[in-house]
């Protein structure tokens, strides 16, 4: 009986708990954390027991961490690998945008007011403005577009455009601002920054058809290197913090997976382009911010978007307008075309040519600085593409400056490459393609003009700067 009494002992407190570890073992191995183990007792196998279901926990949340942190990295080169393709396309699309709007203007300076042909021509040029906007919102997403960027007090941005923002809304749905006391400043593009804000907005609406109720909110937040590590995407630092949470339909993983890419809508046909959300992406991740999504399947969602905080004060100046009848051509002016694309090349050279100016041409860096080799004294500016094969336009810019100070450099482009990455270019000497010939002949002429020689304190903090 005592024998007895001793295996049924041993049993039940070695040898059964012993059993039912080596299974918790085994189906650990096979990658089921759930298999049932039992935490009782005060005895070394309990407490062998114990430990096991504490690393086994510890485990579970790693792997979990692990498998959540590799699928933000392969949507994050996913996202990039869209982005490429994305500014690649738009790159291609806004010389051909170029070519089709100039020759149309060509066209129309032809014919006259009334005839069918003017007609023609100018819908031509309509429907290039349109595409050249949706260009726009590709290099936006892609993040080639080039920012205005200066410092912004989120909150002053924000509460000056509250009321377009409520008029975007329905009336079932109520709008609120809950906007920090604290001046936050960003170094941003305004009008980048105020078109996430319309899409995020409008986005917000949408998904609210019944009703609910929309808030804007920012807060000053500062991410440590733990919640970075959390939250994945963000790194530590000084944050501005803009969170827009809506009360709507929500969204499942699958969706909220792919709302970033250009072209991917839940809206029915007609309805939308798929380059909100994309837009948003591309400014958010071009301005140095970083931005998070929080939804489930009817409870809603927010989005928070962390942008670099700045200590700098905000810039009071504003950017000076010219009328075409300020930039007189001069007399006698010889401009060197540099453009690899061959019809934009030729636009280019016809505008000018058309204005009073003696024009010389390029295929590319190497060829301009051939050209300028031979004829330097005679070139009183260049006009040239940014990105171009052998030597682009930055490049160029730098070789021509240092052997030809007197050179005015005017920098073209519809978008810059990743290599450009923290290229700065002075407003003044840029021209964003597509561009009218109104805009390019008023550009040179206004480079030419005596006066622009001297430094001009109006555009000191007015920079074109590609991040």
């Amino acid at each position: 009986m005592v024998g007895g009494t001793l295996i049924y002992f041993v049993s039940d407190t070695v040898t059964k708990p012993l059993a039912q570890l080596v299974f918790g073992v085994r189906a650990l191995e096979r990658g089921d954390y759930r298999y049932p183990l039992a935490k009782g007792g005060e005895n070394e196998v309990s407490r062998l027991t114990l430990a096991f279901i504490n690393m086994r926990e510890t485990l579970r949340r790693d792997t979990a961490q692990r498998e959540e942190l590799e699928g933000q990295l392969r949507q994050a080169q996913k996202m990039e690998a869209l982005g490429r393709l994305a500014g690649g396309v738009a790159h291609d699309f806004n010389n051909l945008l170029t070519v089709i709007r100039g020759h149309s203007e060509l066209l129309q300076d032809r014919t006259e007011p009334g005839d069918s042909s003017h007609n023609h021509a100018q819908q031509i040029r309509k429907t290039a403005d349109r595409a050249a906007s949706l260009t726009r919102q590709l290099l936006a997403f892609s993040r080639m577009q080039v920012l205005e960027a200066k410092v912004l007090n989120v909150n002053e941005l924000i509460g000056e455009m509250a009321k377009l923002l409520r008029r975007l809304v329905r009336e079932n749905i109520e709008f609120s601002l809950q906007l920090s006391e604290a001046a936050l400043r960003v170094k941003a593009d305004a009008g980048q920054l105020e078109q996430v804000l319309l899409n995020l907005t409008v986005n917000a609406s949408d998904a609210m058809q019944d009703g609910g109720k929309l808030t804007i909110s920012t807060e000053s937040v500062t991410v440590s290197e733990e919640e970075a590590h959390l939250k994945g995407t963000v790194e530590p630092g000084k944050y501005v913090r803009i969170s827009v949470t809506d009360t709507g339909q929500g969204m499942d993983a699958t969706t909220k997976a792919r709302i970033f890419e250009p072209f991917f809508t839940t809206k029915e046909r007609g309805k939308g382009t798929g380059l909100g959300l994309a837009t948003v992406y591309g400014v958010v991740k071009q301005t140095g911010g970083f931005i998070l999504v929080t939804s489930e399947v009817g409870t809603g969602s927010t989005f928070e978007l962390y942008l670099p905080s700045t200590e700098e004060p905000t810039g009071s100046a504003k950017r000076e307008t010219h009328g075409t009848n300020g930039a007189k051509t001069p007399q006698h002016k010889t401009v060197l075309v540099v453009e690899d694309e061959r019809e934009v090349r030729e636009l280019a050279s016809a505008f000018l040519t058309s204005a009073g100016y003696s024009v010389l041409t390029a295929e590319d860096g190497v060829e301009a600085l051939e050209t300028a080799g031979r004829l330097g004294v005679c070139i009183d500016a260049v006009l040239t593409d940014m990105v171009m094969p052998r030597l682009g336009g930055a490049e160029l810019g730098i070789r021509l400056k240092n052997a030809m100070p007197q050179v005015k450099v005017i920098y073209m482009s519809g978008y810059l490459e990743p290599k450009e990455s923290g290229a700065v270019l002075d407003l003044r000497y840029f021209l964003q393609k597509p561009f009218s010939r109104d805009a390019l002949v008023e550009k040179v002429g206004q480079i030419l003009k005596s006066e622009i020689a001297v430094k001009d304190k109006r555009w000191e903090k007015q920079q074109v700067i590609v991040m």
